[in-house]
């Protein structure tokens, strides 16, 4: 490719709404243009990764087994209707009518369109397994469209929908697609981790979500550096404490604490660690106040907390229902002298350990110290797991201790079970005969949604760090003077032809800029490697080849210079 007959719009500076690094990048690279609030047009220079993305993808699918088909984008109401999910999805669901006054929807996902056809085309065990993959754009109306096209509203997706007779045949293919995966981001060269997650809206039994790692990941991922276990936090357990409770040693008193609403302030006044304290939240569930204690330096886990029996719905309590329960405002509340018969008390596993605790008082202005379990109040009505874990938590794997990291989620693999099959009739005929309802799996990975996560884990000051697999292009000529000096555009003409001819993914900078423009805008958009072609050089024989992640160049032999940047791309070709 040369780049006078292509299209490229690189520039200094990125509109100031850009937060993340991928955001501004992708627009100062010229990669994305905003069409609208979470619409990006992806130019040439942009799709050209997109699509390098989209092929390996492509090719470890059907490595695997799996079937493309492509599904609607619009998908009609009814569908949403008998699996219930129409008026639950939520307002990400961008719902349209046409021009008869019939329900459709922008497809955000498509369980529904793939168990349809499952219905209608699937009739006997001997065609299962099957798993079926489409690419295609799907719509999500994001309440708040942010950080480009890791939260777009409309986005490239690889989704797949494999059915089985039993669940033995689903945990089979269920470890194929994780196998599938991981070949797929380590191809993409990107650092991830496959973490244990939480099925979400999607429903099913069990799953795990594929994240690169990035400081600016929003999901927190839990895991043990001394062994293979890894999960999201906010499904990592937090286990108990293997000491007994400590009998107790102080006589339960109060303490004046008139300014002091959080237990960081009350810990700090009173000069006791933070652990020493324990926080009172109070949740509505089942129209009944329940309240959640946890230790002053941990925080809650929704997702722990909602699988909590009685609380599959829970809602933080209003301040009117607190102080009409406490008769008492928020900041001082406490576990003592609560009415248990109209208030159930939860206590997190670690809580549950604990004596000569400090929590409020139940009274503005005061808090209590050397409060201990039955003695001065009722043993816990239940004890859960209820809060995030740590750093320096045992790891559930009993392998080691904690660390926690950040993450950006852009694959996912679930177990469906028969969730979407039972609910649409989609049933084959076994063995004997008998109609048996299918068993689904589902996965899905964000083909967009890659390449901000590439850019968010590879950049530095000057621009994008590509993984060789998905850069725009392997290598840059970059030859200064070409339009001034015979010599170097014949040179860089002749390398050019011979690294095409060698299957390289050349780009060849035949501008009349300056080398600083063009060095900057090679750097700036993630090509990895460039040849630099000099008429000085040209005079001792030699062309200078630059990595990427380098930071000074290497001088080889105009002669050899073939065989040194094939060797070279190759080389690293391999590593991803």
């Amino acid at each position: 490719m040369r780049i006078s007959q292509f299209f490229l719009s690189t520039s200094k500076e990125a509109p100031a709404e850009a937060e993340l690094a991928s955001h501004r990048l992708m627009l100062r690279a010229g990669l994305i243009k905003r069409l609208g609030s979470g619409l990006y047009t992806w130019m040439p220079l942009g799709l050209r990764i997109l699509r390098k993305v989209e092929a390996i993808v492509r090719e470890e699918m059907n490595r695997s087994g799996a079937i493309e088909l492509l599904m609607p984008a619009v998908q009609p109401a009814e569908l949403w209707q008998e699996t219930g999910r129409w008026a639950v999805f939520g307002p990400q669901m961008l719902k349209i009518k046409d021009r008869h006054q019939r329900d459709f929807c922008f497809g955000p996902t498509h369980e529904e369109v793939i168990t349809d056809l499952a219905r209608k085309e699937l009739r006997s065990y001997k065609q299962l397994p099957v798993n079926f993959y489409q690419v295609q754009t799907k719509f999500r109306d994001e309440i708040r469209p942010r950080f480009g096209v890791m939260r777009a509203r409309e986005f490239l997706m690889k989704d797949a929908y494999s059915f089985h007779l039993d669940e033995a045949s689903l945990d089979v293919t269920y470890q194929t697609m994780y196998a599938t995966y991981s070949r797929i981001f380590t191809r993409l060269g990107l650092k991830f981790r496959a973490v244990a997650a939480d099925t979400g809206a999607i429903g099913g039994s069990g799953s795990h979500e594929f994240h690169v790692l990035a400081d600016s990941g929003e999901d927190g991922i839990a895991f043990c550096p001394d062994s293979d276990y890894a999960a999201n936090v906010e499904m990592a357990e937090a286990f108990a404490p293997t000491a007994p409770r400590p009998a107790a040693t102080e006589t339960m008193h109060d303490v004046d604490t008139p300014k002091q609403t959080t237990c960081e302030d009350v810990a700090t006044l009173l000069g006791i660690p933070l652990q020493k304290t324990v926080k009172l939240i109070a949740v509505m569930a089942e129209e009944k106040l329940n309240v959640l204690l946890i230790r002053g330096d941990h925080s809650l886990n929704e997702v722990k907390t909602g699988k909590v029996e009685g609380l599959s719905d829970f809602r933080f309590a209003t301040e009117a229902e607190i102080r009409a329960a406490f008769n008492c405002p928020p900041g001082f509340l406490g576990p003592v002298g609560l009415d248990r018969s109209q208030i159930r008390v939860i206590a997190d596993r670690t809580v549950a350990a604990m004596a000569d605790f400090v929590c409020g008082a139940n009274k503005p202005k005061f808090h209590t110290a050397g409060v201990n379990w039955g003695r001065d109040l009722p043993e816990p009505d239940l004890v859960a797991d209820i809060r995030n874990v740590i750093v320096g938590d045992p790891s559930p794997d009993t392998k080691g201790t904690l660390d926690l990291c950040r993450g950006i989620e852009v694959g996912h693999i679930f177990k469906l079970g028969t969730k979407y099959s039972e609910a649409l009739g989609a049933t084959v005929l076994d063995e004997q005969g008998q109609a048996r309802t299918v068993v689904m799996g589902c996965y899905g990975i964000g083909v967009s949604r890659i390449v901000g996560a590439a850019i968010e884990q590879g950049n530095d000051e000057r621009g994008i760090l590509f993984p060789q697999s998905i850069a725009p292009f392997e290598l840059a000529i970059v030859p200064l003077g070409l339009k001034r000096s015979e010599p170097v555009r014949e040179a860089a003409e002749a390398l050019y032809k011979e690294l095409m001819a060698a299957g390289i993914d050349v780009v060849l900078d035949d501008r009349d800029e300056r080398p600083g423009v063009m060095f900057a805008d090679m750097e700036l958009i993630g090509i990895p490697h460039r040849v630099v072609v000099s008429e000085r050089g040209l005079k001792e024989g030699i062309l200078e080849f630059q990595s990427r992640n380098e930071t000074s160049g290497t001088k080889i032999a105009q002669l050899e210079a073939l065989q040194f940047i094939q060797e070279h791309v190759k080389a690293c070709r391999s590593t991803t």
